[in-house]
């Protein structure tokens, strides 16, 4: 069975007199050292001399530099994972270092000799911060790579719970695991529902609906949304009674028709890239030489004319009725 650990599985008392360092402090970093520093533990944040490190000031840290994470007991890298690499990490041979994604540790983009975990919230930045002043929880997954000194484990629990990512649960997950998931949700989920949004606007043009009217009922109106936070709040079978006779019968009488599409074989090959490593190294071509196909792609898919049309419909549905 998954273990899932919940805050009494931790001890903040593991790091006390411990000094964490937060590389980073962007929408991850930010809220980590807040959450870090409002637990109780001696935290400073090692950033770039930018806009960040200004910030970091305004909340009241006195941050360093990105290289003086190494003199840190716990290292929290809350950087994205292409930049990671370059990041001239030299951390004490009895040391912590945690990430929020497993993906360098995974690929071996990151191995440092001294304790490695992953702390990887299920949640963005800023609401890791709003979870934790609110007194709510959000799920983590949790995971040590290495454990040289024998207090790996109890120290990536701990630095969970002082995030706040242990009051609702955190899956024990190996980084490994936690990237292959993680990338697969972005690279085979995310494209073939992509796909299936296209193909439904295309037979909805086909029947003469207008454009503004499918983009609301999909995505404006909320109730794709909320249809699916009922899944997530109640579960597939009970939200089910919250819709109508008439599309509970069409929904579960029409879903065999969709069973001969081979969507496995596809996603298996994007998977393989993934697990294989093969992504991770076009990925590290792609950012040294400058991210050009990167760039490309967001051209042709968030252009000015698809980002004015969401714009211009919004604003004439009026803003307040865009479910939250």
């Amino acid at each position: 069975m998954t273990v899932i650990f919940h805050e009494a599985d931790a001890d903040l008392g593991d790091l006390r007199g411990q000094r964490v360092a937060v590389v980073g402090y962007g929408n991850q970093g930010r809220s980590w050292a807040l959450n870090l520093r409002d637990s109780g533990l001696d935290v400073v944040p090692c950033v770039r001399a930018d806009a960040t490190r200004d910030l970091a000031v305004e909340d009241g840290f006195s941050p360093g530099d990105p290289a003086d994470a190494g003199d840190a007991d716990v290292i929290c890298l809350l950087i994205p994972d292409d930049v990671i690499p370059t990041v001239p990490l030299r951390p004490r041979p009895d040391a912590l270092v945690v990430v929020a994604s497993g993906y360098t540790l995974a690929f071996g983009r990151l191995d440092p000799p001294c304790d490695a975990g992953m702390v990887a919230p299920r949640m963005l930045g800023p609401e890791v911060r709003r979870c934790y002043t609110e007194g709510v929880g959000f799920i983590t997954a949790v995971g040590v790579h290495r454990d040289v000194t024998g207090t790996a484990q109890r120290r990536v629990l701990a630095v969970a719970k002082a995030i706040g990512g242990l009051r609702q649960g955190a899956i024990e997950l190996s980084p490994r695991h936690e990237a292959v998931l993680d990338l697969s949700v972005e690279q085979a989920l995310a494209p073939a529902l992509k796909r299936v949004s296209e193909s439904f606007v295309q037979v909805m043009l086909e029947q003469g609906v207008p454009i503004e009217a499918i983009v609301t009922e999909l995505v404006l109106s909320g109730e794709v949304e909320r249809t699916y936070r009922l899944v997530r709040l109640e579960g597939g079978a009970a939200q089910m009674a919250y819709h109508s006779p008439t599309s509970q019968y069409g929904q579960m009488s029409r879903g065999d028709r969709f069973s001969g599409f081979d969507l496995a074989s596809t996603m298996r090959g994007l998977v393989d890239d993934i697990a294989s490593g093969r992504f991770a190294d076009e990925w590290d071509a792609e950012r040294d030489a400058g991210y050009p196909r990167l760039e490309a792609l967001r051209a042709q898919h968030v252009s000015p004319e698809v980002l004015a049309f969401e714009a211009d419909l919004r604003a004439r549905l009026g803003e307040t009725s865009v479910t939250r």
